[in-house]
């Protein structure tokens, strides 16, 4: 079976007015489709890789044939990555997490407010295109992180938990070049009991 493009969890308007519905239906409809439509094109002649999380495929990309090795690494890492982006977020959402990420972060950054000024600024701060990362590394301690284009954490070893993605197709329709105002935006539709559950 090919990869699907997974459907939206809620409306495109769902996360009005910190993201557009023009650029959730352009940003769903067309680029995690393109890329969910570029990484089964570059799998047809390895079909067995179809049978395979995405995930585990991106951890090892030795194991991809060299000929769509990069194709894969490119398209394979939007399609994981918007499957993630889409579900970590939720209408009138926000706030802060409970529980045991709560200690995490605490235990990791200092607080949530100063881990949440850190990854905005990482990810507001990365050059061109690519994405802002929490994720857990090997030991399960919790780290910051960002890949350029869409290269993926799991390939350095990392499980992303919450992803900010800073590509301009993911605000520029409403934002245009306030990339910062954007991320400080992102934080109201963060739906912590998602990133609780990947924790």
């Amino acid at each position: 079976m090919a990869f699907k493009l997974p459907e939206l969890p809620y409306d495109y308007n769902a996360l009005e007015p910190y993201m557009d519905a023009k650029t959730m239906e352009v940003h769903h409809d067309k680029h995690h489709a393109g890329y969910t439509a570029k990484l089964n094109a570059a799998l047809e002649k390895y079909p067995e890789f179809y049978d395979k999380d995405i995930a585990v495929i991106l951890s090892d990309l030795s194991k991809v044939p060299e000929d769509v090795r990069t194709a894969v690494r490119n398209n394979g890492g939007g399609y994981f990555h918007h499957n993630l982006w889409w579900t970590q977020f939720k209408p009138n959402a926000g706030g802060a997490p409970g529980g045991a990420l709560a200690k995490a972060i605490d235990a990791a950054f200092g607080s949530f407010d100063a881990f949440k000024e850190k990854m905005s600024a990482t990810s507001v701060g990365l050059f061109g295109s690519g994405w802002g990362w929490l994720a857990k590394d090997k030991s399960g301690k919790l780290v910051l992180a960002t890949t350029p284009n869409q290269d993926s954490p799991v390939s350095s070893g990392l499980t992303p938990l919450l992803g900010i993605d800073v590509w301009e197709h993911a605000y520029y329709l409403k934002y245009q070049n306030r990339r910062a105002e954007f991320v400080e935006n992102f934080w109201n539709v963060v739906d912590w009991s998602e990133i609780e559950k990947r924790f």
